[in-house]
């Protein structure tokens, strides 16, 4: 029977994800979240309640938070076993990449990108680019911007009656005539 139940969780977890948002289900959940956040993930650990994002945030798909450590369970005794909890803080304005885990007890500061597959053991300073496992500062905002505009395309560059798929060609044809006459 307890299977049966955990099941249903699931299924009305994702149905609740489904019918309302992302954003209305990390709440539901327990997540703290500011405005005008983009949130691809659906799991929040076990423990959403210690997890506060910022206003602006986007954390992209399989990122995963992690609220506390189990690995002391080895050494419990029948007087009981040790827990180590802490919060996952994320400041304004962040961008989480792909794949990135985030340890207990870390602060992201505002204006921050966190690159996929970053591993995120220590508090980020706020105002840089960091990547890595674990993850080390890359470079600042104002550095990261200044890059962006001399590589990236903006949208201004591109008709806007263009389908997505034309957009992104258009966009990566800018792209590779940038790097061939480089």
């Amino acid at each position: 029977m307890g299977f049966i139940i955990k099941k249903l969780r699931v299924l009305y977890s994702l149905l609740y994800y489904v019918l309302f948002g992302s954003i209305a289900h990390a709440r539901k959940k327990g997540v703290q979240v500011g405005d005008n956040c983009r949130l691809y993930i659906r799991e929040w650990g076990s423990e959403p309640y210690l997890i506060s994002i910022g206003d602006n945030v986007t954390v992209a798909a399989d990122t995963k938070f992690i609220t506390h450590d189990g690995s002391a369970w080895l050494f419990r005794n029948e007087a009981g076993r040790y827990y180590k909890y802490g919060r996952n803080i994320i400041g304004d304005n962040v961008f989480i990449g792909m794949n990135v885990l985030i340890f207990p007890g870390v602060t992201i500061g505002s204006n921050v990108i966190v690159g996929a597959g970053s591993v995120i053991t220590k508090s980020l300073d706020a105002g840089y680019v960091y990547v890595g496992n674990p993850a080390k500062k890359l470079k600042s905002i104002e550095d990261f911007i200044i890059s962006m505009k001399e590589n990236y395309v903006h949208t201004s560059s591109v008709p806007s009656s263009f389908t997505d798929k034309e957009r992104v060609f258009e966009m990566l044809s800018i792209v590779e005539s940038r790097e061939n006459n480089a």
